[in-house]
């Protein structure tokens, strides 16, 4: 008797855990319908902007800041360097990788590789002093500047570049929304419409061109400072597992130690940037 009651109760508890199965997971849900435990990657451009910014710099016989720098991107427009392997830091670049942890959000690590570089036809006010050595050929700039204005065309006072890159080393957490429905798609296994949003934080790794007053350059990869994003866009998923995304992505960043010399010396500078991003990806649940 106890046996039989056994049995029953295990069969009435197997089909009820079946029944509430698929009813959580119908057999014909589209693909598309959940994300959760799905991965993800994709790899574009940039365009990049960024507001002035004072630029101070700090070293062996000068203290000095060039007031309200101007500065640009660096693009390279439509070119095979964009996916050639060994040449893609040649172009202003973006990759992410990431993982939903729910059907809407997602969690990703990224890099935009974006290039920074101050204008150098531009005629700056500069404050602070030059006080070094007659053997340097920066001599030629000794004095105390208040509020002087300098011709940094030639490039003789200050060349100054993240051209390899102003790169943002970041973490992010997103959310989807299918947006599908409104554009009257019914089966978005074949072309979905999804509207992302994000915020993130992260490091700033530049590789800074720089030749301040005639010295050296350090022209190697550094930390130096962070930055904080936030973005928005549309995800265009083809056949389920292949996309195409634009952002509009803007954030500050403050970079507190910029290598300047290999004798120690440093930079600092703080602004506010915005970009424009087209990437191509893929999504799997591995």
């Amino acid at each position: 008797m106890k046996t039989k009651i056994l049995h029953t109760a295990f069969l009435v508890l197997f089909f009820t855990a079946n029944a509430f199965a698929q009813e959580s997971t119908p057999s014909n849900a589209l693909y598309t319908a959940h994300n959760k435990g799905k991965f993800f990657f994709h790899m574009g451009g940039n365009r990049a902007y960024y507001t002035t910014s004072d630029l101070h710099f700090d070293g062996q016989g000068y203290n000095f800041t060039v007031e309200n720098a101007q500065s640009h991107d660096l693009p390279k427009g439509w070119n095979i360097d964009y996916i050639t392997p060994g040449k893609l830091t040649t172009s202003q670049t973006n990759w992410k990788a990431g993982y939903f942890f729910h059907d809407k959000f997602n969690v990703s690590v990224g890099v935009d590789h974006m290039k920074y570089v101050m204008t150098q036809n531009q005629t700056a006010l500069i404050n602070g002093n030059i006080n070094l050595p007659s053997s340097e050929v920066g001599s030629a700039f000794n004095g105390i500047y208040n509020n002087k204005p300098v011709d940094l065309s030639d490039g003789k006072f200050l060349k100054f570049e993240h051209t390899n890159g102003l790169n943002y080393v970041f973490t992010e957490v997103a959310h989807y929304v299918d947006i599908s429905s409104l554009f009257g798609i019914k089966n978005t296994d074949i072309f979905q419409i999804n509207f992302t949003q994000g915020v993130g934080m992260g490091l700033l790794v530049p590789r800074t061109d720089a030749t301040v007053l005639g010295k050296e350059r350090h022209d190697e990869f550094h930390i130096s400072g962070y930055g904080f994003s936030t973005d928005a866009g549309l995800n265009f998923t083809f056949f389920k597992h292949f996309y195409a995304q634009t952002e509009l992505k803007g954030g500050y960043i403050n970079m507190t130690d910029v290598r300047t010399t290999y004798t120690d010396e440093h930079a600092q500078h703080h602004f506010w940037y915005g970009e424009t991003i087209v990437s191509f990806g893929g999504i799997f649940r591995l």
